[in-house]
């Protein structure tokens, strides 16, 4: 005997763990508010395309930015506006994946407006779900670029004027009017007849990524009972009534049967092997063939170091950090830098991570810190404590006044500035630290970085006076750390 059961879709989590406070059941939408339904619907398609372990859900601000509590799926949560670039690299990265982006008209019609537009001209083989309630809901029902003339909100208290804000932005029509994309629909999240057509529409814009056909979207009318100040129920008979007539439903643009499947394939990208020539890293030369990605003849206690330079705006602290990385690069490891560039101008302190690795980089970010170069007082203080016991510890002598405070990390005092200026110039003091944390690790040969100079030091005229840093910190280290 036939038995139907209605259950929640496995798409979402049986529990919402994620949620904040004791509630792990319901969702934080408001009642009326048709992002549940929406949810739901793509929960379900998941589900039934069995394309929930390759599916990566990527949700905006707004009301639906806590999307990720429900989706068990891959999640990403990105900054506003952004998610079309967001899902551009996460497709391109993952062309197997399933990359659906979720928006609301806020989101997507006003600070991401560029960002939308780009990634829909580009063709790019992902699925947007836009929803459009004509108002900013999460922060207060300002006026969206959605909002119909007339209409009152927050910031437009007397209604919304052509002459003061201009005509609601339909979307759906201007994105049709681009070349690349495969299929737009305008549906509405209203009765039980256009909830059906919504459906449809989910899973036809869905499958349409399935198939590698290209940029899908479909916007959905959805209720906003707070925003609107009516009663959830008559918010779905206002979508009607009022939305409708300035967003008309219907299917604006449908080329999925005339293309064929995976046209991304016309997409141009570059081999691994040729990306060395587009970036100009040479490779064969001497240098290559020298290369590793393994640290074997690192010390154990030196190998996939953790390093923060730190020090003052001018001090070549970033310039230091890059010549690290670059270094690495071309001696085959995996490498990273990050800046931070600070307050630096008002006299504060600038950084910069740096990463070099045997195996792949998951983050570029340094929050324990192995290698510590400190070129002033104020980042020996804030930074030393970070240090992992064992660490090592390199700070300007001459500049810094205090002696640090760890007992459990190799401290390498080094007169760093001084020994620069009796070559002539103070600002090479980062390559004497440089040549310095060399000879001490051995990370790579001196020689390596020597030749490597001329590839971050674009003034060949500064080249030979690096060279001597270099050279410098190397001899202060063998005359008085190996005597």
């Amino acid at each position: 005997m036939a038995k139907e059961v209605f259950e929640k879709s496995s798409s979402f989590y049986g529990s919402y763990e994620r949620r904040p406070g004791a509630d792990k059941v319901t969702t934080h939408y408001c009642p009326g508010c048709g992002h549940g339904n929406v949810h739901k619907l793509i929960a379900e398609t998941i589900e039934d395309m069995g394309i929930q372990d390759r599916t990566i859900f990527v949700s905006p601000v707004g009301c639906s930015v806590f999307a990720y509590y429900y989706f068990a799926t891959g999640n990403v949560q990105v900054a506003h506006g952004r998610a079309p670039a967001a899902a551009t690299g996460i497709k391109r990265a993952h062309p197997d994946s399933i990359v659906i982006v979720y928006q609301g008209d806020g989101d997507l019609a006003a600070i991401g407006t560029a960002e939308i537009l780009h990634a829909a001209n580009r063709g790019e083989g992902i699925t947007v779900f836009f929803i459009n309630n004509a108002i900013y809901g999460m922060t207060g029902g300002q006026m969206a670029p959605t909002t119909l003339v007339g209409q009152k909100t927050t910031t437009t208290p007397r209604g919304r004027t052509v002459e003061n804000e201009g005509h609601p932005l339909r979307i759906a029509e201007l994105l049709s009017g681009l070349e690349a994309p495969v299929y737009i629909e305008r549906t509405a999240a209203s009765d039980a007849k256009h909830m059906n057509k919504t459906r449809k529409a989910i899973r036809k814009a869905i499958q349409a990524q399935i198939d590698g056909k290209g940029f899908s979207f479909v916007e959905i009318l959805s209720p906003c009972p707070t925003g609107w100040g009516i009663s959830p129920v008559k918010s779905r008979g206002w979508i009607h009534e009022a939305l409708e007539p300035i967003f008309p439903l219907g299917v604006t643009k449908d080329r999925i049967q005339e293309l064929p499947a995976h046209p991304r394939g016309k997409r141009i990208e570059p081999a691994n092997d040729e990306l060395w020539d587009i970036l100009e890293i040479p490779s064969g030369n001497g240098q290559g063939e020298q290369a590793s990605t393994k640290m074997d003849h690192v010390a154990a206690k030196y190998r996939d170091p953790l390093i923060k330079v730190a020090g003052f705006g001018g001090q070549g602290v970033l310039m230091l950090g890059v010549a690290l990385a670059d270094c690495g690069m071309r001696y085959g490891y995996n490498v990273s830098w990050l800046p931070s560039y600070g307050p630096e101008m008002r006299g504060g302190t600038a950084n910069c991570h740096v990463r070099m690795a045997s195996e792949p980089i998951g983050s570029p970010i340094v929050a324990e810190i192995s290698v510590l170069v400190a070129m002033n007082r104020p980042s020996l203080e804030k930074f030393e404590k970070d240090l992992i016991p064992g660490g090592l510890l390199f700070y300007d002598s001459t500049l810094v006044d205090v002696e640090p405070t760890r007992t459990d990390v190799q401290v390498i005092p080094i007169p760093a500035t001084k020994l620069a200026d009796e070559l002539g110039q103070t600002r090479a003091a980062n390559m004497v630290i440089m040549g310095a944390y060399i000879t001490i690790t051995k990370i790579f040969p001196l020689e390596h970085a020597i030749n490597t100079l001329p590839d971050f030091i674009k003034k060949s005229s500064m080249i030979p006076l690096n060279v001597e840093a270099l050279k410098r910190g190397e001899k202060f280290i063998l005359e008085e750390y190996k005597k």
